[in-house]
């Protein structure tokens, strides 16, 4: 009995530590879908990440409401978002170089910030946030309904927006133009689709979705920021996205494979203790590097993806 209660209890918790991987790494990869899609690499995702998990630490610790500081997350995430917008669009700069000079801005202003706000309570001093919210019912099933059925306000979000955004590519003029403006802007050009407008806009939702990765972090799991607590999750949403064919469900699929490496990893450090976990931090990464090797050969991105768009050239 004792044995079963443990072996539940695991499960439970393994299932819990699989959602916290992949909910931040999700609205991330959400975000890149968009921007790909309109034909924009959005390098600068980590850079979002960061900005929107500094702006909601920032936010609560100002004002001690966690709702404040998801406003002020977003609105960080909004801001880098036009900034890359700005450089990729409108100014067509070199998309890879655009974006990781915005990630090295966001690692550099947010660590410096940080200290300004937070001082010697950085990575101390816990921070309010949002709290579990269980669903009647669906929580009291065995292992999966305290993990899966009792998340908070942010991990329930996730489900209408992933399927929001299905049917706005799919079911919509709006996704129409989107996916014509990634494929063959110039053809959505000529059928009147605004499409340097639709791009910046897109880049901008992009950074959003990403923010809200970040808030979730500071605001549903550690409570607290930290630098570079990011952790790389903006650039491992880009292979989640060819991981998941450009397609907003089969891109929540794969950040679900992420977080199950995560939590895999997470495990075995207790279980495997002999084996250094620097060693097991580096598996969810190995396994996505391995999966878009044997899987991401065989994806097509949008055709006009990274190719800045000038009405002027022929």
């Amino acid at each position: 009995m004792t044995d079963a209660l443990l072996d539940s209890t695991a499960a439970a918790a393994f299932v819990a530590a699989l959602c916290r991987g992949a909910i931040p790494v999700a609205y991330a990869a959400l975000g890149a879908n968009v921007a790909e899609r309109s034909g924009v690499y959005n390098v600068g995702l980590e850079g979002s990440l960061l900005a929107g998990a500094f702006g909601a630490a920032a936010g609560t610790f100002f004002s001690g409401s966690p709702a404040v500081g998801l406003f002020a997350g977003l609105l960080a995430g909004l801001l880098v978002g036009l900034l890359q917008a700005v450089l990729t669009v409108w100014l067509r700069s070199d998309q890879l170089v655009a974006g990781i000079a915005v990630n090295l801005f966001c690692m550099g202003f947010t660590a410096f910030a940080s200290r300004m706000v937070f001082g010697a309570q950085q990575g101390s001093h816990s921070l309010a946030g949002f709290a579990p919210l269980p669903i009647p019912g669906l929580s009291q099933i065995p292992v999966l309904g305290p993990s899966l059925f009792s998340q908070d306000a942010l991990a329930y979000a996730l489900v209408p927006l992933t399927a929001g955004l299905v049917y706005l590519l799919y079911r919509t003029h709006a996704g129409l133009a989107l996916r014509t403006a990634g494929e063959s802007p110039r053809a959505a050009d000529s059928a009147g689709v605004p499409v340097l407008r639709l791009r910046a806009m897109a880049v901008v939702a992009s950074s959003a979705l990403a923010a809200l990765g970040g808030a979730h972090l500071v605001l549903a799991q550690i409570h607290v920021f930290t630098e570079g607590m990011s952790g790389g999750r903006g650039f491992l949403a880009l292979a989640i996205v060819i991981l998941g064919r450009w397609r907003p469900l089969a891109v929540v699929a794969a950040a679900l494979f992420f977080g199950l490496c995560d939590a895999l990893q997470l495990s075995l450090q207790f279980s495997q203790p002999q084996i250094p976990f620097q060693l097991l931090l580096m598996l969810p990464y190995l396994a996505s590097i391995a999966a878009l090797v044997g899987l991401g050969g065989r994806a097509r991105a949008p055709e006009a993806v990274g190719k800045p768009y000038d009405r002027e050239s022929r």
